[in-house]
């Protein structure tokens, strides 16, 4: 199945930047065109989720998200510059499902929205996603929370698993430190960095089992990297 996501952002750059990202994972994505009249767009539309920017020309965001929830139960996910607490529990008390502060990362909100999408319609946005993601022979399990590599099984913790998700999601590009703590938690402000390091290190010594911890690699400066071609034998 593919996914038709609806980004009603009136920034141009952020609306072609979103869709330039998530078009190769193989969704359908539409950009608002008309900001005089988004609700009958999104019925023409008819999109899976919803992607909503707050400040926008002629109606306010937190209008559309009621409007559209009051007919609708489709996952909205809010995307603003707004920062502060009380507008994000008016988001969700608009009828959001989930709230992204810009500025964001993009991998970042491609996990948000595939948890949505899982939530909503029971599986993963890419098709081959349904409820694991498989890299070579590595697997993760969406709903177990767990790892399998040619038939043997590991248990994760939650932050591992969060991890491990957002990483082979991107695998083969570099995920930034700060898309990780932005992925294990809301305010990365407040967590020691090192946090992430021992997650890591937890994470590469669970692979080393299975020869591995070479695939998780550490780019100094910028992120990780999970890399499905390396021959686990080396």
């Amino acid at each position: 199945m593919t996914y038709r996501l609806y980004v009603i952002e009136d920034e141009r750059t952020i609306a072609e930047s979103i869709k330039s990202f998530l078009e190769p994972y193989g969704y359908t994505i539409e950009l608002a065109k008309d900001f005089t009249s988004i609700l009958e767009e999104w019925k023409e539309i008819q999109p899976d989720l919803i992607v909503l920017d707050i400040n926008l020309p002629y109606q306010n965001g937190f209008y559309l998200c009621q409007k559209i929830r009051e007919k609708s139960t489709i996952p909205i996910l809010i995307l603003s510059a707004r920062a502060s607490e009380m507008e994000q529990v008016m988001g969700m008390e608009h009828g959001a499902d989930d709230y992204m502060v810009k500025p964001f990362h993009l991998e970042v909100l491609h996990a948000k929205i595939k948890a949505l999408l899982r939530r909503s319609y029971g599986n993963f946005a890419e098709l081959a996603h349904q409820e694991e993601i498989q890299v070579g022979e590595l697997v993760l399990s969406i709903p177990q929370m767990e790892i399998a590599y040619r038939g043997e099984i590991q248990s994760l913790t939650k932050n591992e698993w969060k991890l491990l998700h957002l990483l082979l999601d991107n695998a083969g590009k570099v995920v930034t430190r700060d898309s990780c703590l932005e992925a294990l938690w809301d305010d990365h402000t407040f967590v020691d960095d090192n946090t992430l390091s021992v997650n890591v290190t937890r994470l590469r010594k669970k692979l080393q089992k299975w020869g591995l911890q070479d695939h998780l690699q550490t780019k100094r400066g910028f992120g990780y990297v999970y890399i499905g071609s390396v021959d686990a034998d080396e």
